[in-house]
């Protein structure tokens, strides 16, 4: 496993990607939309590191609560997996709570799984299985 991307919550992207591309000194190279999570996403890649900017588009989506609840900031870290099931699997297997038994279909062409943080010392820990 490697760290795939970094995901970053923002109350709005039209603020936040200008600020990372500053930041980072490279251009977003992606937007879009994640109907199953309510968030509109911005991807920015430098090096073998990705940024993802996550924006809620729904007031009662989990960003939005993310946000409500702790600010703005780093909402999740994801790890890219050869074969997500199989390690959906043997995490389980050891005793981690998975936040969905399978997994869905998320941004940058990914299936995703999330752990829950309760068991990873509070932090989001993202599963990622590119998908071509």
């Amino acid at each position: 496993m490697k760290v795939e991307h970094i995901g970053i919550a923002v109350k709005s992207l039209s603020t936040s990607v200008p600020l990372f591309t500053s930041i980072l000194n490279t251009e977003c190279y992606k937007t879009e939309d994640v109907e199953s999570e309510k968030v509109k996403t911005a991807f920015f890649q430098k090096g073998e590191t990705k940024v993802e900017l996550l924006e809620s588009f729904d007031q009662n989506g989990v960003i939005a609560k993310f946000i409500e609840k702790k600010g703005e900031g780093i909402h999740h870290i994801a790890f890219g997996v050869e074969n997500i099931l199989e390690e959906m699997a043997r995490l389980e297997k050891a005793g981690f709570i998975l936040l969905s038994k399978m997994p869905k279909k998320g941004a940058d062409n990914k299936l995703v799984c999330f752990m829950h943080p309760k068991e990873t010392n509070g932090v989001l820990i993202e599963l990622c299985q590119n998908l071509d």
